[in-house]
Parts: structure tokens; sequence; C-alpha cells
């Protein structure tokens, strides 16, 4: 019995109180005709590989890394990510985001996003995979210029238990807070609030995600956007082995947001699905061909 729950979490009031474990700044501009880091800070356990390009768009492409591993009880790691005005960034990471045990204190990851006028941000990390006894919280602030484009993308899944039973973690909260910023102030598009609990009794059943284990969102906010495509990604997501709702947000200074979120069993499956909503935007928004980000 997972149970969904809108979940009211204030960004960044947790680790106020507590020490930041990892911290990572990221600024992205646009120089000599592609996209290239104009500001990079890191501490403790987070940081960036050096950057590549995987086409010949100029995007750039960096990978964050935790060399601690994991997340454990009571760490805070703070992202910060500027793409400035034109620039282009594919941000992902090297591996899974894994949630150990977090006795006494949660995990908790915030992130702030600022997207320039004409931008671009695809955010693609590899899975969240929270283990026993974890519990995690995300909190992110994503501010969007009208004219910019933001395609982020995350599943969630339960760990590895000693008794190979599913959905021992305590819980996940997840935040997505985006604003339309146009010079003329701040306007809410969307307050995405998460919270995944785990069964209780190791009960199942209809309305508590429906008896799935594995949960992926996509998130679209681009002026492009409009119930044309939400019907054709709604066409798409029917042909793989998942439970996929899709919905529009509003419109605010001509830009809209779609909201993906697709239930499995299967971490392959999501990944599939979601990569071929992607695969679909960077074919025809940018003549680009589907990612293939594969770690090794």
């Amino acid at each position: 019995m997972i149970r969904l729950k809108s979940a009211a979490i204030s960004p960044g009031a947790a680790s106020a109180e507590r020490a930041v474990r990892g911290r990572l700044e990221l600024g992205v501009s646009v120089r000599g005709g592609r996209s290239v880091a104009s500001r990079q800070f890191h501490e403790g356990a987070l940081r960036v590989l050096r950057p590549h390009y995987l086409d010949g768009s100029g995007q750039v492409c960096y990978v964050m890394v935790n060399p601690g591993g994991a997340y454990l009880g009571a760490d805070v790691f703070l992202i910060d990510v500027e793409v400035e005005a034109g620039a282009e960034l594919l941000l992902t990471t090297q591996s899974a985001t894994k949630v150990y045990r977090t006795p006494g204190a949660f995990a908790e990851q915030g992130m702030n996003i600022k997207l320039g006028e004409g931008s671009r941000l695809e955010l693609m990390p590899d899975q969240l995979i929270a283990y026993r006894e974890a519990s995690y919280r995300q909190n992110s602030r994503i501010s969007v210029h009208p004219t910019s484009s933001l395609v982020m993308a995350e599943v969630v899944t339960p760990g590895w238990s000693p008794d190979g039973a599913t959905f021992k973690y305590e819980e996940v909260r997840l935040r997505n807070e985006i604003w339309i910023e146009d010079g003329n102030g701040a306007n809410l598009l969307a307050l995405d609030n998460l919270r995944i609990l785990p069964p209780v009794n190791d009960v199942t059943g209809m309305g508590f995600m429906e008896g799935f284990s594995h949960l992926g969102s996509l998130v679209v906010v681009d002026s492009r956007v409009d119930q044309g495509l939400a019907d054709e990604l709604d066409r798409i997501v029917r042909e793989f082995d998942a439970y996929t709702g899709v919905s529009l947000t509003m419109t605010i200074a001509g830009t809209t947001g779609i909201v993906l979120r697709s239930l499995s069993n299967s971490t392959e499956e999501l990944n599939n699905l979601l990569g071929a909503c992607t695969g679909v935007l960077r074919e025809r928004w940018y003549g680009q061909a589907p990612l293939n980000l594969r770690k090794y």
C-alpha cells in the first residue's frame, strides 16, 4: 500500500539547521557558438565531471557525481544551476542516487534552477533508489523565462531489502515549484508535491499506486507545449507496460507545462517510456537524436 499524498514542504527549511554535506554551483553561458561553464563551484561530496558534447548542436553535457556514493541520515545536498540566455545544458548523474538508512533524520536535496531568455535545460538523472528505513526529501525551485525550455525526468524505485520485501523505505517526498519570470515579476506555473509512503502491513491494492512499485515523472515547460502534444505523448506511453497519466498546467506568458506520471514494476520500462517521450521533443524541436546516456 503505497500512498501518494500532497505534502507541503518548505524548501531549505530543514537544511538551515543541519550541516551541508555537498554543494554544487554551475552556471552555463554561450561562448564561441556553443555552451560552456561560466561559473563552477563545488565542495564536499558533490562535483561535476569534465564537460562533453554529444553532437554538433553546441549543447553541453555535465555529469554530476557523489564520491561518497549515497545519501545517509541528516545529509543535506544543495545544487544551484543557472542556464544563461541562449545557452543549452544537459545535466545528468553518473549513477543512481541511493538513499540508505536514515535513522534519526531524513536525507535532503535542495535544487535551485534558473533559466534565462531562450535557454534550455534537460535534467535527466539516473533513478532514485530508496532502501530499507530510508527517508528522503527533494525540494526544487525552478525559475523559467517564457522563451526558455525545461525538460526533466525522474524515476523512483524501492531498493533491495535483506528479507526480499519491497517498499521498506519510510518515505520519499518530491516537491517541484516552477515559476515563470519575464522581468515584470514571477508567477507560479506549477506546484507539484508528491509524498510516497511505504505499505502498511504489506497490504497493496487499488488506489495506492495501483499495486505498482516504481514511479516515473516527466515535466516539460515550453511555449510549444499544447493539447496536441499532450495527446501525442499519451498515445506514445500506451505502448509501454505502465499505468500513465498526462496533464497540462495553466498557460502563463505564453508558456505551458506538461506533467506526465507513470507507474510500473520496472525501472527499465520507465526509462524506455520517458526516453521515448523526450526523444520526440529532441527530434522535433532541435533535430537531435534520442539520448543514449549509458554509463559503464
